[in-house]
């Protein structure tokens, strides 16, 4: 039998949570978290399971998680569900984790408590996708709690030759030249034509599984962004790790670059 991610907290672990949760200084907190949902195949191969029932974990542990964000007053978390190289996997690999994030957004918007945001290349996207992140957008619309970006055919670099495309189409369609976009071009320019554009920068990134690198994740956002990795896989990501994040975060001294 497999728990699929769900957690038992023992008495000892509540306890040390709610001592964790009451020492969060509330000023301190990140108001955009970052999340890199790392480690599901790797989950399901530990259990002697497909790479399916791994996703499929890791999928039902997401409102979990956001509940826990929503718990601490976090406003923004980007969730990085599909990457542009999960797209080109084998046919029956890609469709079935498809299938299993589709119902995701769709179980999400359903609460009614997030502005659900698409945050990838629309174009790349599968049909099935598109048409129920477009939707959950749509329905999410005028949710007033937290915004969550679903990252999906989502890729850092491919975000860049996105907003520098839109940046160029913009410019040119009110007559300017290329040598006078050239002459004005700035970061903020680019920045506001990213997928987040008009959305604060991430604060903190949390990745799981071990893995100590961005993979291109919001590779544009995270300029100053503070990282925090785990070893527990996704599945496996438990409260009090989450609020062992945030207590590093608010310990640490953020220079911005200087």
């Amino acid at each position: 039998m497999f728990d699929y991610g769900v957690h038992v907290r023992s008495p000892l672990y509540a306890l040390y949570e709610r001592r964790l949760l009451s020492k969060l200084p509330a000023d301190r907190l990140p108001k955009h978290v970052g999340v890199i949902l790392d480690g599901n195949r790797r989950w399901a191969l530990d259990q002697g399971s497909s790479t399916e029932v791994g996703h499929l974990a890791g999928a039902r542990h997401i409102k979990e998680f956001l509940e826990w964000c929503d718990e601490v007053g976090i406003p923004l978390v980007t969730l990085w569900l599909l990457s542009t190289e999960n797209l080109h996997r084998p046919e029956r690999q890609l469709a079935a984790l498809v299938e299993i994030i589709n119902e995701t957004v769709v179980e999400l918007a359903a609460t009614g408590k997030w502005r659900l945001k698409l945050v990838g290349s629309v174009e790349l996207l599968p049909d099935s996708m598109r048409e129920v992140v477009k939707k959950a957008e749509l329905d999410t619309a005028n949710c007033t709690g937290m915004v969550v970006n679903i990252a999906v055919g989502y890729g850092g670099r491919q975000e860049v030759v996105d907003a520098v495309k839109s940046l160029l189409v913009e410019r040119n369609n009110k007559g300017e030249t290329l040598s006078s976009v050239a002459a004005t071009l700035d970061a903020d320019e680019i920045g506001r034509h990213l997928y987040t554009g008009g959305q604060p920068d991430p604060d903190l990134v949390i990745r799981t599984s071990g893995e100590q690198r961005l993979s291109g994740f919001l590779m544009w956002q995270s300029a100053y962004s503070e990282f925090w990795f785990c070893e527990a896989y996704w599945p496996d990501f438990r409260r009090v790790d989450f609020l062992r994040a945030l207590r590093d975060y608010a310990q640490r001294q953020r220079r911005f670059g200087v």
